[in-house]
């Protein structure tokens, strides 16, 4: 049985050509990092999750051109349809910004 599909806004802070460099970008320690991608060995196409700063929430995720993307996520606007997350995504938009909408739990 399939876990339910999930969706949170992520905001971009860069990108980049691996996942390495994504978690290193966001000020996760280079063997932390290597230890996350360890743990999501095998898993093609999935979000990276991580927290840092006493808890900000942040994951590395992949594009769909193939690159990473660093970003900071606000998995509290948690949400059941993707259309309902790209809607809080749009309220967490300003200035220029660009995001994306993050699936968990298939």
């Amino acid at each position: 049985m399939s876990a339910k599909l999930r969706y949170f806004p992520a905001i971009i802070r860069s990108e980049h050509e691996a996942a390495l460099d994504a978690l290193v970008a966001l000020d996760i320690p280079r063997g932390e990092a290597m230890n996350l991608l360890v743990a999501h060995w095998g898993e093609v196409g999935r979000a990276i999750l991580a927290e840092v700063d006493g808890g900000r929430p942040v994951a590395a995720v992949p594009t769909p051109d193939g690159r990473w993307a660093a970003c900071n996520t606000f998995p509290e606007h948690v949400c059941t349809s993707e259309r309902e997350a790209a809607r809080r995504l749009a309220t967490l938009l300003r200035r220029g910004r660009r995001g994306l909408v993050v699936c968990i739990g298939h």
